[in-house]
């Protein structure tokens, strides 16, 4: 099965935890992940800048290294991220900030991404949102 996963909670919502775990699960199971959205507050899990305490799950850090680990297209909605201030170099510069806090494996795109990756998949999962 092919898997488009949208993810909308922040990272330290319990829901940014249950996409890693079927994400991970959905891997080892053979299955395919065609694209993860990050959308609205889910752009969080994408960001640097997040600084976890020390008893909880670092959920960002896991986050980079699944999506690197697997070489997964991890994409987030640019603007979700614009609206978070989660920008990476080229945006930063764009709008004369100084805070750059999106790079590799991330890449920051338009919500088409997830109309396409809902057309390469079988399932789109959406974890997290109102």
């Amino acid at each position: 099965m092919k898997f488009a996963i949208a993810l909308f909670s922040a990272a330290h919502a319990p829901s940014s935890r249950r996409a890693l775990l079927f994400a991970q699960a959905a891997l080892a199971g053979g299955h395919e992940i065609v694209r993860l959205f990050f959308y609205q507050d889910g752009v969080y899990n994408a960001s640097a800048s997040v600084v976890t305490p020390q008893d909880e799950q670092d959920l960002p850090k896991q986050w980079r290294a699944f999506v690197t680990e697997h070489q997964l297209d991890g994409v987030v909605c640019i603007a979700a991220a614009l609206r978070r201030g989660v920008l990476n170099e080229e945006e930063a510069q764009r709008y004369q900030r100084e805070a750059v806090a999106v790079g590799a494996p991330w890449e920051l795109s338009g919500l088409g991404q997830l109309h396409d990756a809902v057309q390469d998949a079988g399932r789109l999962i959406c974890f997290g949102g109102a």
